[in-house]
């Protein structure tokens, strides 16, 4: 059974209580029950991470990529937080690693502050889901799956 990494960057550990009218009220143990009902759903797991650490990020993306090429993973999904914003690191990972990443915002980031609108992960993503609330990670991994599959 191939797995779904599921990572997510700063500040995400503070879901249910950070700015719950952008966000919401649930809380990040929510979101990876989600994942994991989502994931098994469809036959696989969920690996699911957080950190505010840019470099743990990296290092978890790298792993992935090996991860995938030895088939035990089909790819990740992705909330990087304000990194998103800010890191020609985290891109260069995951186009280096070559690794199939589902880009996810839970708000929808076009709609906020101008400096949000950039996203440096876009170009390196194999899609995006923004502005679904935290059903976006259910979104996210449905699509994995299915570019895993027609790719298989």
């Amino acid at each position: 059974m191939a797995s779904v990494l599921v990572l997510n960057g700063p500040n995400l550990n503070l879901l249910g209580t950070r700015e719950p009218g952008v966000y919401g009220v649930q809380t990040l143990k929510d979101v990876e029950a989600l994942c994991q009902e989502t994931a098994a759903a469809l036959g696989h797991t969920a690996d699911c991470r957080q950190s505010n650490h840019e470099g743990q990020l990296i290092d978890w993306i790298h792993e992935a990529g090996e991860r995938q090429r030895s088939g035990e993973l089909i790819g990740a999904v992705f909330n990087a937080g304000a990194y998103t914003h800010t890191s020609v690191a985290l891109h260069d990972a995951i186009k280096g690693t070559g690794l199939k990443v589902i880009e996810v915002h839970i708000s929808n980031v076009h709609a906020r502050e101008s400096f949000r609108h950039h996203s440096y992960l876009s170009p390196a993503a194999a899609g995006i889901v923004v502005g679904f609330g935290t059903d976006g990670y259910r979104l996210a991994i449905e699509g994995l799956h299915r570019l895993h599959t027609a790719a298989a």
